[in-house]
């Protein structure tokens, strides 16, 4: 029997999976939210094998976690997961056997995302390599098998509430 929905909610840096998962967390019943940069938030940033290792031990534990707890209904889950191999590790090792699990990817045009990045840029929040980068994860999303959701001319609140629909 399925007692839980986990949300893995993907896109490129800047496209807003932190604010439309924020805003899925307060629209589901039960709900916990985890980011996966919150797993791996290191001065200095370095990406090695073993970090890679050690993010995906940090986001699974969790995961497991917040599933086995009786308190928690929904849990939505956002990361970059631009390749199908990263959510397809992520998913081997949880317990999923009461859980239905509802794959999202954030897309958005070209424009749009250097609009939300350059926002970033501006504020502080991202540095100026984010740009290029965010925009050659972009294309990626369209081979993963996940639910592909437009977010141009959307609130987060909106995209939010379009993913709480696919549960339905």
């Amino acid at each position: 029997m399925i007692t839980k929905t986990l949300y893995l909610i993907g896109g490129p840096m800047g496209i807003g999976k932190t604010s439309v998962s924020n805003h899925l967390k307060k629209i589901l019943p039960d709900s916990v939210f985890l980011d996966g940069d919150w797993c791996w938030d290191a001065h200095p940033f370095k990406v090695t094998e073993e970090t890679k290792v050690m993010v995906l031990k940090n986001i699974q534990f969790l995961l497991n976690s917040f599933i086995g707890c009786s308190a928690y209904k929904n849990i939505v889950f956002c990361w970059v997961m631009h390749m199908q191999e990263i959510i397809d590790d992520i998913l081997s090792k949880l317990d999923l056997s009461r859980c239905r699990v509802i794959n999202v990817s954030l897309i958005s045009s070209a424009e749009t995302l250097r609009g939300r990045i350059w926002k970033d840029i501006s504020e502080g929040v991202r540095s100026g390599d984010a740009m290029q980068k965010s925009l050659n994860y972009l294309p990626l999303y369209g081979r993963l098998d996940t639910v592909k959701i437009d977010t141009d001319g959307k609130t987060a609140d909106e995209v939010a509430k379009e993913i709480a629909q696919l549960a339905y």
